[in-house]
């Protein structure tokens, strides 16, 4: 798949987890997508210092994306 249409793939999967991010103050933004199929996403607002992030990022963001673009592998956050 293009990498345009990953990132609208992405960004799709991204709209149906922002709704409880955004209920808390933060959201996320994506950074980059590599050629490996390695995501990078940038918190947003709260998520930046919030103690749950990674357990959002792993249980949230990362199982939603990979389960709706099985080329993603992983994806990783950045401050």
């Amino acid at each position: 798949m293009p990498v345009s249409e990953l990132r609208i793939a992405i960004e799709k999967a991204l709209d149906s987890v922002r709704p409880h991010l955004e209920e808390d103050g933060g959201n996320v933004e994506v950074i980059d997508i590599s050629a490996d199929g390695v995501v990078t996403i940038k918190w947003l607002g709260t998520c930046r210092t919030c103690d749950m992030s990674e357990m959002t990022l792993r249980a949230g963001i990362e199982q939603t994306i990979l389960q709706k673009i099985p080329e993603i592998k992983k994806v990783r956050a950045v401050l």
